[in-house]
């Protein structure tokens, strides 16, 4: 495989653009924004220039990651001749499900299809296609340039040879792929999201501030970031949808999401994307504070 089609040029699918033309893929990066794809490749950029500085990578290497890159908003003209799509559109069944039907219906019959989702079942994805057995997820982690861990994760239909190809895809970009099975949230949102959502309702109890709570898990834990920040950085928009997958997906009320979880994606208040969660982001999230309606009287 050496043709990728990215479809998304947000925080996660710039990450997986770069990754594969950073290894010598030949990428096509697709939106329907033209605005949102300039403001990918600027994004790109900076972080090949903070690879530069931190010497993992050559002026030479950064001229030809760019290179490698194509940026598209017409789906046929990015998909037509892609060997794997790697779709990474907002965590939303609907849009997922409409795009994964267009692209079955573009691409050769040999191209693989796989979703960045982080929770939404992949047999579901697959189920709207004509090709199950090509269909599979690959969870990246961001940020991705960064990040080991690939989940890749196996449809109800997904082949032997597909699931092989793309643990062995993800090696060559340097990554650490885990196989795992097609349940809501796979192994890592599955584990990760009730600890966000525990975090939010021990806040929201009063049993501690934002501050303690994200201290007590990072010191007494060993975690590099405290829940409460780790869900600003994921976007709580994110984390609802997920719990709501758990959710749906497990019909356990374990899973259901903390009020003050609502309440704060209904008010904006998304985290570092919106500038305050259960932080303001000053500077572009470089200040760390409290966010006001978090501090106590």
């Amino acid at each position: 495989m050496k043709n990728i089609t990215v479809i998304g040029s947000g925080t996660m699918g710039n990450g997986i653009a770069h990754t594969f033309a950073q290894f010598g893929y030949q990428v096509n990066l697709l939106d329907i924004n033209e605005q949102a794809l300039q403001k990918a490749v600027s994004t790109i950029t900076k972080n090949l220039d903070r690879q530069i500085q931190k010497g993992i990578i050559s002026e030479e290497q950064k001229n030809n990651t760019l290179k490698n890159i194509t940026t598209h908003t017409d789906i046929t003209l990015s998909s037509a001749q892609a060997d794997l799509v790697v779709e990474a559109a907002s965590e939303n069944m609907d849009v997922k499900l409409k795009i994964f039907k267009q692209l079955d219906s573009i691409c050769k019959e040999n191209t693989i299809f796989a979703s960045n989702t982080s929770s939404i079942s992949i047999t579901k994805i697959a189920s709207v296609t004509q090709r199950p057995d090509k269909v599979i997820g690959m969870h990246f982690m961001n940020p991705v340039p960064v990040m080991k861990l690939v989940e890749v994760i196996r449809g109800f239909s997904t082949s032997d040879e597909v699931c092989n190809l793309i643990m062995e895809t993800s090696k060559k970009l340097n990554k650490n792929p885990v196989e795992v099975n097609d349940f809501p949230g796979f192994v890592a949102n599955k584990i990760l999201m009730p600890m966000i959502n525990e975090a939010i309702i021990t806040l929201n109890e009063g049993v501690a501030g934002v501050e303690e709570i994200d201290t007590v898990m990072k010191l007494g834990m060993a975690h590099p970031m405290g829940p409460l920040q780790l869900a600003d950085f994921i976007g709580l928009d994110v984390c609802l949808n997920i719990m709501r997958v758990l959710q749906d997906g497990f019909g356990n009320p374990k899973y259901a999401p903390c009020p003050l979880l609502i309440n704060m994606v209904t008010s904006g208040n998304l985290g570092v994307k919106s500038g305050k969660g259960f932080y303001d982001y000053i500077g572009g999230g470089k200040d760390l504070v409290v966010a006001s309606h978090f501090k106590k009287k």
